[in-house]
């Protein structure tokens, strides 16, 4: 069971430390976002991938870790939760504290990587919108109306909107 303890704690640490690398690449990934570094975005976002993969093995060790606990402290097929686990462990204080320390570090550092996460989620919808707004002005100037240029006798003078001056006489 100790064994299983120093695992559990060992994979809760090197998740918690995944989380920080990861919130450690969000401000420069929101420098990329806000100056527009398309390249620079793409290579973290690549960083980003390696450390989502080694974070869900990291998850599935630690789920089976404490399914492994489960099953040595008599809860057999059950989910086991850190949470659960520390609350089976009330006459071992020195552990109990271990991994409730530990969980709480661990949801410190996947919380502030949620909250960035959504920061830059807005950031980039905001380029997007931006970048939208963009081609659909493009859009319109090309197709700005003939028609909407007119002489002084009423007809089309055939130039586009913005080819001519403005006619203070009319």
């Amino acid at each position: 069971m100790a064994s299983l303890m120093e695992e559990l704690l060992s994979v809760l640490e090197e998740e918690k430390n995944g989380y920080i690398d990861l919130y450690n690449l969000s401000e420069p990934k929101r420098d990329a976002i806000v100056h527009n570094k398309v390249e620079d975005l793409e290579k973290i976002t690549s960083m980003e991938e390696v450390f989502q993969i080694t974070l869900k093995n990291l998850e599935k060790k630690r789920i089976q870790t404490l399914k492994d606990m489960a099953v040595v402290m008599g809860h057999d097929g059950e989910d086991m939760t850190v949470t659960d686990l520390a609350e089976l462990l009330t006459k071992q204080p020195k552990e109990r504290e271990a991994l409730l320390k530990a969980r709480d570090e661990l949801i410190e550092a996947a919380s502030k990587m949620r909250f960035m996460n959504e920061q830059n989620r807005i950031l980039l919808e905001q380029a997007l919108d931006m970048v939208e707004f963009d081609l659909t002005l493009f859009k319109s100037m090309r197709r700005a109306p003939e028609t909407a240029n007119y002489g002084k006798n009423g007809e089309n003078t055939g130039d586009i909107l913005g080819g001519g001056g403005f006619d203070a006489k009319q």
